[in-house]
């Protein structure tokens, strides 16, 4: 049974399922990991696919299960935690290489989870996650649309992320009162430089916080209207017009005010 406080929602439509599988098209030897296996309708056709599959379950009863499987399938590796508090390096160390990342994430932890293995030392080949579709909106949003924002940019600096495809809540038990989308993120190095991060991501929040404000006055904290002007940027532009290219030159000059 589905857990409310869990979020779950587990996948049960075939077509989809084998519809994930060929858009991830996993290798014998990937060094795959499945967050959230719920009930195993991904968990078995991937299995089929590799030789070593890690799954990441909180669910004490799921895990039971998963345990009691992997008694028959040596293959099926189980990680009891909360996929938030999960090392991913060291889990790469110990898998031997670069992980490729696999799950359909329950919507009360995608965003907080999307940030902390784009921001990890993890090496990750890619993603491929299911989410809520307004999540991988934003997430895949371009410079100008309302879905633009603060996810957008901190994504885009870090990763190039693609909306692979929709599923309707009828693929879901239960059903889930909201779209559902695909997405790969393959988290890459930019081609502009981040000085520091901390401050990249701080000045971006502090932009979209007031999105309806000039960037002069909601970055009124870290730059002066001359300073965003120095950075060739027009101080009168609201933020859901600078591309993450833009963000990270103002980032990197209120970085040098804070360091000097």
């Amino acid at each position: 049974m589905a857990r409310k406080r869990f979020g779950q929602h587990f996948l049960h439509e075939r077509a989809i399922i084998d519809r994930i599988v060929s858009m991830v098209a996993p290798a014998r030897d990937d060094r795959l990991v499945e967050i959230g296996p719920g009930q195993g309708a991904l968990t078995t056709p991937l299995l089929d696919r590799v030789a070593q599959l890690s799954v990441i379950e909180i669910d004490r009863d799921l895990v039971a299960d998963l345990q009691r499987r992997a008694e028959h399938q040596p293959g099926l590796d189980v990680i009891a935690g909360d996929a938030l508090k999960i090392n991913y390096a060291d889990l790469a160390t110990r898998r031997g290489g670069p992980l490729r990342l696999i799950g359909n994430l329950p919507y009360n932890i995608s965003s907080p989870l999307l940030f902390a293995l784009l921001g990890s030392s993890a090496p990750i080949v890619d993603m491929h996650f299911m989410l809520q579709k307004e999540v991988v909106d934003r997430m895949t949003a371009p410079p100008g649309g309302r879905d633009y924002g603060r996810l957008s940019v901190g994504v885009a600096a870090r990763a190039r992320a693609e909306h692979l495809f929709d599923v309707s809540p009828g693929a879901f038990t239960p059903p889930p009162k909201v779209m559902s989308a695909v997405v790969r993120i393959t988290p890459r190095t930019p081609d502009f430089t981040i000085d520091k991060a901390k401050v990249f991501d701080q000045l971006v929040t502090a932009a979209f916080s007031q999105r309806r404000k000039t960037i002069r006055n909601a970055l009124r904290r870290y730059l002066t209207a001359e300073m965003i002007e120095a950075c060739g940027i027009a101080s009168t532009l609201r933020p859901e017009r600078l591309s993450a290219a833009e963000f990270a030159r103002l980032a990197n000059h209120a970085a040098a005010i804070i360091e000097s």
